[in-house]
């Protein structure tokens, strides 16, 4: 299974980087020159509307380690409605999908002994962290790295075997599915890029990253033909991202909301704040949902790890016409509530059933995927009576009857 992975991954990444080296070697080729017979909508299952979205958190970050080629290529084989990712920004300046500004956690750059010297102290959000920053490192450099599992109780049999990924190479992973496969890019602490990243014109990070999206053709508001073809959600913790872009595309945007601890990184607002039905009413004229820690709907009680009584987020967002996408949904009994007695099926039906959400950042694509069949499975279509019996005579014909 590993090597399996590592190969295909591998593979992938090289047909799709030979496809853009070739499109910027002919300056003249149009920048969708990739989007002909390969990327044909038309031949293409299409993305399921039918029910809540099932969004793969980082990739198939529960199987693999988080935001490479392996991981988003096992959530789409899952089944997932839309791949996620994190974007932030290289020292170069180029688009990378990666969750931490820091490298620490999720790779071996500790023992890259020609970094040793890159360590940095930098506030974040209002923190002094140490680390090995993203920003202070060039594309080539973070190639040169191999991305681990972040969980040690997560299969470590993969770590060292898959490269940091750009944004752009995960765009094209979405765009070369055998079906239509959504893309769910997050505009990942901008404050901080924007403060260590410079582009020329004096382009912002979100300047960079709309500009991405429309390279290969994504547009559209939500439902349309456009977005049909190329399935988008845009999301951010910071709403002045979000209000910014929303001048430069019409794409669907969620608002992402964090714990009730932690205020927004570039407002400085409370969750209370954010959460209220004027603030709701106001950000509405700028995204069509929210996507909130799922603990922060439902509150559990610390000392029984039980749920306690919903909160109205949920009804209040519903009632303006706002989407809720909960994170994060993980199989691990850590995570789950005793309530669902580490049954994640159990959680899968109650935050779809009763909370009524409509859509879920999961980090096990399949076994949602699984639970979605059992309980909304794609219909059927039923033949029409005459034309089965045209089809039935012209078998009988074919076959000297």
């Amino acid at each position: 299974m590993a090597s399996f992975w590592h190969d295909v991954s591998l593979i992938v990444l090289v047909l799709l980087l030979i496809g853009v080296s070739n499109s910027k070697a002919n300056p003249a080729a149009p920048p969708h020159s990739h989007s002909h017979s390969q990327l044909d909508v038309n031949h293409k299952k299409p993305i399921q509307t039918f029910r809540p979205y099932n969004i793969a958190h980082r990739g198939s970050n529960g199987e693999l380690p988080e935001e490479t080629a392996a991981a988003y290529l096992r959530a789409i084989e899952e089944g997932a409605d839309f791949i996620e990712t994190d974007i932030l920004a290289s020292k170069d300046g180029h688009l990378i999908c990666f969750h931490d500004v820091t490298l620490d956690a999720t790779t071996n750059v500790a023992n890259h002994t020609e970094f040793a010297d890159r360590k940095r102290t930098y506030e974040v959000q209002g923190e002094n962290v140490t680390g090995w920053f993203i920003v202070d490192f060039t594309l080539k450099e973070l190639k040169s790295l191999r991305v681990n599992q972040r969980l040690s109780f997560r299969d470590q049999r993969y770590n060292g075997k898959y490269q940091i990924i750009t944004f752009e190479e995960c765009i094209l992973i979405a765009l070369y599915a055998d079906r239509i496969v959504g893309i769910y890019p997050e505009i990942k602490n901008p404050i901080f890029i924007n403060q260590h990243v410079k582009w020329s014109g004096g382009k912002k990070f979100e300047d960079k990253f709309v500009e991405m999206l429309l390279k290969y053709g994504y547009k559209g508001e939500y439902m349309s033909e456009d977005w049909l073809k190329q399935p988008l959600f845009i999301q951010s913790f910071a709403p002045t991202s979000l209000i910014y872009i929303s001048n430069v595309t019409n794409s669907p945007k969620l608002f992402l909301i964090d714990d009730t601890t932690i205020p927004t990184q570039d407002t400085n607002q409370s969750y209370y704040e954010i959460t209220s039905n004027s603030y709701l009413e106001f950000i509405r004229n700028y995204v069509i949902g929210i996507g909130p820690w799922k603990d922060t709907i439902v509150p559990p009680n610390p000392k029984d790890n039980c749920l306690g009584q919903p909160t109205d987020l949920v009804a209040r967002a519903h009632s303006l016409n706002l989407q809720v996408h909960p994170y994060t949904f993980r199989n691990e009994n850590q995570y789950l509530h005793f309530d669902f007695h580490q049954d994640p099926y159990a959680e899968y039906e109650y935050w779809l059933n009763e909370i009524s959400v409509d859509g879920l950042f999961t980090d096990f694509t399949g076994s949602l995927l699984k639970y979605q069949e059992w309980t909304t499975p794609y219909q059927k279509k039923e033949k029409n009576p005459e034309a089965l019996l045209r089809e039935i005579a012209n078998m009988l014909k074919n076959d000297g009857y």
